[in-house]
């Protein structure tokens, strides 16, 4: 076990103090009397005898609230065979015409819905066709109208997944807008200090440097770039002058389907979402990438064994530590004393002045 801050432990130097404020401001008033004799034969009650509890249970409380603070995290260390590997950034569209429907195990769900699953399978495997890319360190863009990095490039896919899953089609339309060419352009931006990202993590923890063999984007879209400062173009001769590839995938078909929800019922109508393949196409030439169009899941699965087939890594053995955080049950205890506090020291220990 680990404290991710440490410092706050210094907090415990007060709690001296709010012990002696604490004792100083409950002393009861004193009455004289002759003689105590028969005071003390009478015993204490078990109230007086309990008397302490509500101060003690302050003192608890503090010293949980301290330790939570201080962050406890448990690691468990793992031991990869990796060394060389592929900087994968993932660009995903998540615009609104990403929600015409298209076939997935015989089934008919959104193209997001779609890509989402089978770059799951790329990403762990799916134990026949996909083995799942372990040694690549991998990060995700997604975008409409604006693009944000959902995940920074990373060996834990564990947590990728976890960001892959918050990935949602946009639902304003004053967001609404497919920015491909700024997407483009903070993936490669992304990449490009790479290098600088991971030496730095390796200097912190003494790990052996990683070294990144290639650098690749893998964009998924409707292929339609209609807003953002970048054309995708310009994207493409950046991403090339920094030895980039960038595989595109236009997803769906010439025509789209969605489901439309009326007081008659649910009806497909086909709507104008139409793959716009060509400027694609120009995108992965100019950096040396294969252009895909992935009509339903088995076509969309295809790409990714193709991309799984041109991108390998070679392997050596790095080391890292996954930590999980601990703080929770220190916190809901000390609540709950908080509570139990509370609720003693305005019934059984009720004190009037």
């Amino acid at each position: 076990m680990r404290f991710a801050s440490p410092w706050a432990f210094l907090l415990f130097l007060a709690v001296p103090l709010i012990i002696f404020y604490l004792t100083r401001r409950n002393v009861p008033g004193s009455i004289r009397f002759s003689s105590l004799v028969n005071a003390r034969r009478a015993g204490k009650s078990p109230r007086h005898r309990f008397s302490f509890l509500p101060l003690l249970l302050r003192i608890v409380i503090l010293v949980l609230l301290i330790i939570a603070l201080a962050r406890p995290q448990r690691g468990r260390e793992r031991v990869k065979d990796v060394t060389k590997g592929i900087a994968i950034e993932m660009v995903i569209d998540r615009s609104g015409s990403m929600g015409a429907e298209m076939e997935y195990q015989a089934r008919r769900l959104n193209r997001l819905e779609v890509v989402k699953r089978v770059f799951e399978e790329f990403l762990i495997g799916n134990g026949e066709t996909l083995r799942g890319r372990p040694n690549d360190l991998t990060g995700m863009i997604a975008f409409a109208r604006y693009a944000d990095t959902m995940a920074p490039l990373t060996l834990g896919h564990g947590a990728l997944l976890r960001f892959l899953e918050t990935v949602q089609l946009v639902k304003r339309r004053s967001e609404d807008g497919t920015a491909i060419g700024d997407a483009l352009a903070l993936a490669a931006a992304r990449l490009k200090t790479a290098e600088e990202d991971v030496a730095r993590f390796a200097s912190r923890t003494g790990e052996k440097e990683y070294e990144i063999k290639s650098k690749i984007i893998i964009l998924l879209t409707d292929g339609q770039n209609n807003f953002g400062k970048r054309l995708p173009q310009e994207a493409a001769e950046l991403a090339a002058q920094w030895g980039i590839k960038i595989y595109t995938i236009g997803v769906g078909s010439d025509e789209g389907v969605s489901t439309v929800q009326t007081l008659f019922g649910n009806f497909k109508v086909p709507n104008a979402n139409r793959v716009d393949t060509r400027p694609l196409q120009v995108i992965a030439e100019k950096t040396g990438g294969v252009f895909r169009l992935a009509r339903d899941e088995a076509s969309l699965r295809e790409i990714y064994e193709e991309i799984d087939r041109l991108e390998k890594s070679e392997v050596e053995s790095v080391r890292y530590v996954d930590y999980k955080e601990l703080f929770f049950p220190f916190s809901f205890l000390a609540l709950g004393l908080l509570l139990m506090e509370l609720i003693l020291a305005n019934t059984i220990f009720r004190r009037i002045p």
